[in-house]
């Protein structure tokens, strides 16, 4: 091959795999993103859980005590 159809390739080579690692860097930013509102889904999962519980125990406890006031 010539020079110059040498350089051309590996100038096209080049150019490739520069895009190609631009789609990368977007698809590792897109799935950062995809984490990030994975994990915030999670988190209020788990805070409405948590608020569950502890409405859960306060009623709990307001019928101990409702039994225990129709006890006496």
């Amino acid at each position: 091959m010539k020079t110059w159809v040498k350089g051309i390739v590996i100038t096209g080579l080049m150019l490739l795999l520069g895009l190609g690692c631009g789609k990368d860097e977007k698809s590792s930013a897109d799935k950062s993103a995809d984490v990030q509102k994975a994990l915030q889904e999670g988190m209020q999962k788990e805070q409405k859980m948590y608020e569950g519980m502890q409405k859960g125990a306060e009623n709990l406890e307001k019928a101990m005590k409702e039994q225990k006031e129709k006890s006496k």
